[in-house]
């Protein structure tokens, strides 16, 4: 394999599974060998590739494609199945986010991998962002001191353009509800940062969702982390027309610091005792599906450490295990705050 190109399949061809298929074909040491999806191909706008189609894993798997990963990049509700599925064929996997809708299912996909000896790759492409980068030798340079308040905040719109009859967006077995959907990718950078939270409290409300979601549009949550100080996650749907922003303020013993934009790409405040700020790379364009701005478009550097990793030239760069506590998170605030 050392000379070979990694061979990719991909399941689920919506506006994710594309952006996978593309950073898989502009990859010079990766190949496309199929694309998978339940819909006909004819309404998938998939032509471009010319790779074999199947409706399902059990026909893609009985053709007998040698595959060497499989990304799965269908519905939320159907990760957990999908990648139980492929371990069981002996495949390694990228598993979008989230890894599953419950911890339960997670720590099922995790075993097997370990079970059959394959790698789980759990996407959370917003960490290569140059501003992520940053923030993360910083916090672990200890410059900023103990870490007294982390407050989040995602105001996003998401309306009738996003929500269609006919899609899994807004059903509560298949999106899992808006924080599964939309902010899981900054609740990854929060507990990547900071670690693990406690003492969970807040609210939840349906502004303008109720006849399209089976869930909440916003929410105030606030907690403790338990590495010392207090963290809140602001976040909505709710917004008219277009995405208001996504960001991250730092109140610390030797500063403040707050990352902002749409999907947390621009460092907008860094004021830290003897310390200057360096220049950071550009952050790259965010993932644009019509109407809509969706997290920073980093999938290529997925598509990198796959490869590096099955050369056996890196170690995995987003394990399987903080994909698990993003869904642990995410399932406990659901918990606490819903009852």
């Amino acid at each position: 394999m050392v000379n070979d190109k990694i061979k990719f399949a991909v399941i689920g061809c919506g506006h994710i599974g594309k952006r996978h298929a593309e950073m898989i074909e502009r990859n010079s040491e990766s190949e496309l060998v199929a694309l998978i999806d339940i819909k006909a191909k004819s309404e998938l706008n998939i032509d471009n590739y010319e790779v074999p189609f199947f409706s399902n894993l059990e026909d893609f798997f009985a053709a007998g494609i040698d595959v060497d990963v499989v990304n799965i990049a269908s519905p939320n509700g159907f990760h957990a199945s999908h990648a139980l599925a492929c371990l069981e064929a002996k495949k390694n996997i990228v598993v979008e986010k989230p890894m599953a809708l419950t911890r339960n299912d997670a720590e099922k996909i995790i075993f097997k991998a370990l079970h059959v000896h394959k790698h789980l790759f759990a996407v959370m492409q917003n960490r290569y962002s140059p501003p992520s980068v940053w923030i993360k030798e910083l916090i672990e340079s200890g410059k900023l001191g103990k870490i007294f308040m982390v407050q989040l905040n995602c105001y996003w719109n998401r309306d009738d353009r996003y929500y269609k009859a006919d899609s899994w967006h807004g059903k509560k077995d298949l999106d899992g509800g808006t924080l599964f959907t939309q902010f899981s990718h900054f609740i990854d950078i929060m507990y990547w940062l900071f670690g693990d939270i406690e003492n969970i409290n807040g609210r939840f409300a349906d502004f303008n969702h109720k006849q399209l979601t089976e869930f909440e549009d916003s929410g105030f949550v606030n907690f403790d982390f338990v590495n010392g100080g207090m963290g809140s996650l602001n976040y909505s749907t709710s917004v008219w027309n277009q995405n208001l922003e996504s960001s991250m303020t730092i109140i610390a013993e030797n500063g403040s610091v707050k990352i902002g934009g749409q999907y947390m790409n621009e460092v907008e405040v860094c004021n830290i005792k003897d310390y200057e700020m360096p220049q950071l790379a550009a952050t790259n364009p965010g993932n644009d599906y019509g109407a809509y701005k969706g997290s920073a478009a980093n999938h290529h550097y997925v598509i990198e450490n796959v490869v590096d990793v099955l050369k056996n030239r890196a170690a995995i760069s987003t394990n399987a295990l903080e994909g698990l506590k993003v869904v642990d998170i995410i399932e406990r605030i659901y918990e606490k705050v819903n009852v």
